[in-house]
Formats: structure tokens, sequence, C-alpha cells
């Protein structure tokens, strides 16, 4: 990931900040286990530009397949600043997730406008924490989706945590919402994967794979055990009557303005999955 965020035009000085940004994190509307920030990106092949989208609240639903006590909830989270968007790291991960999903075949969700050319991504910055008493649950809902289209999920760094904890689990759509990782059905279990190194990255296609992911438990007991991550949300702009439709802006924000180029994608070159 490093030659190849690097030839997007991430810089060394860059890689070293974007180990540190967590530490800047606020505490989460809804989990007393996790600090959390995020934004949200346009990523528009037509003039070959990211650029960063004004405040949104936040809310998945039950028909997404995410099932928690806070679905249908509307959450507001503190907004990712400078420190994060203007990073050349982050930058490059946008581009490169950009360039894998653009023309690429998918189950399609409904309500979503897979006649638009731009990807809206919901950017997150989760810190998530195990201290005495209270568990830290990477994905506290159990089996999931995310309402989107695709998930790319990129590991910054751990402290305290045991090489057992997180692990991914890639489920098959049938799988029922809710179960917690271990009570699932070995046979509908599709992939596995750890991020345990700076920039491990995983891609999910939302919509053709439900995932789960095990807590996070401590090395020593005394200390809390710490786990930071990128988290991108990226699907097409919904249309009316999706549970996002009037939360889904395009407008520029103004408070916080952020713009990239994207690599050109061309037609001929798209891939059928």
């Amino acid at each position: 990931m490093v030659s190849l965020l690097s030839s997007l035009g991430a810089t060394d000085e860059d890689f070293e900040r974007l180990k540190l940004v967590s530490d800047q994190l606020e505490s989460d509307p809804t989990l007393p286990f996790r600090k959390s920030r995020n934004g949200r990106i346009c990523l528009d092949p037509r003039v070959r530009r990211g650029y960063r989208l004004e405040k949104q609240p936040f809310i998945l639903s039950c028909e997404e397949d995410f099932v928690r006590h806070d679905s249908e909830t509307l959450r507001s989270f503190d907004e990712v600043q400078d420190d994060l968007q203007l990073n050349t790291v982050l930058q490059a991960l946008l581009a490169f997730k950009f360039l894998v999903i653009h023309g690429v075949d998918i189950a399609r969700r409904p309500r979503l406008d897979y006649a638009r050319a731009e990807w809206i991504c919901t950017l997150f910055n989760l810190r998530t924490v195990t201290t005495t008493g209270l568990l830290g649950e990477p994905a506290l809902e159990g089996v999931h989706s995310d309402g989107v289209d695709h998930t790319m999920t990129t590991f910054l760094s751990s402290r305290n945590m045991t090489a057992e904890s997180a692990e991914t689990f890639l489920h098959d759509m049938s799988e029922v919402n809710g179960k917690r990782w271990h009570e699932t059905d070995p046979e509908l279990v599709k992939g596995k994967a750890q991020h345990r190194g700076f920039l491990d990255t995983l891609l999910v296609v939302d919509h053709e794979y439900k995932h789960s992911v095990s807590p996070v438990h401590p090395i020593d007991d005394a200390e809390p055990a710490i786990r930071d991550m990128l988290i991108f949300f990226t699907r097409k702009p919904t249309v009316a009557g999706h549970v996002s439709f009037r939360y889904d802006s395009v407008v520029p924000h103004r408070a916080l303005p952020m713009s990239f180029g994207i690599p050109a994608v061309h037609p001929e070159s798209a891939i059928a999955a």
C-alpha cells in the first residue's frame, strides 16, 4: 500500500502524520467505547476531482441490513479536520478506492442512482477502546452491511491489543443480521481477514457480502487496548424514498474546503466483475 499510495501522490511525511491523527478524536454520539470523526467526500470522474461535502446527519436503517440500537437514528459526528483531510495519504487512499471500484459491475442497492457518475464517500476515523468493565467492539451490531456499495477499512495502529483481536468475517447475504461473530453459521462464512500492520486494507462489495468483527482485547488488563481505523463508506447518490435522501447534499463544505485530483478512468478500461 505504501508503494501504491506514493504513486498516487502520498508523501513520506504524511505517512508518519497519519499514524497519529486518531489522537485528536472526540467522543462518539452513541457508543461509549468509541471515539470518532467523520466527513463526506464526492468523487467525481467527470472533472477528475474529489472534494469535501458539507456536513449532514448520518443514518443507517434495518432495511439496509444494519440492525443495532441506533438503527434509524440520525447521528451527528464531530467533523474530520484538516489534519486528516489534507493528508496526502488519505487523499491517495480515496483515489485508490475510486480506481478499484469505478466501472466494476456489482449487486445494486435499491434507491441509489447508478446513472450518476459521481460517488459519495462517508469517511470515518474511529478509535475503539477496551478498558476495565467496557469491551470495545468494532462492530457491536454483529453481522451487518453498511448500506453502501463498497466498504473499505484501513488500519492505522493499535496499542496493547492481543493478536487474536478484531478479526473480520465475511458472510453470505443469507446470514441473519445482528448475529454475534461467534454465533454465525460456519457454512455461511465466506472469508476472514485481520488488520495488523499500518495501512492493511480490506475492500468489500457491501451488497454482496455481510460482515462482522470480533472485539478488541487487551494484552495487559491494567491498560486500555486501542485500535485506530479509517473506514470509507462509498455509494452512488440516493433517490427519493431512500432513508438518507434528505441528507445527501453534494454542496461543497464552506468552512472546511478540500479538493484533490483523481486519475482519469477510460470506459474501455472498465472491468466487469
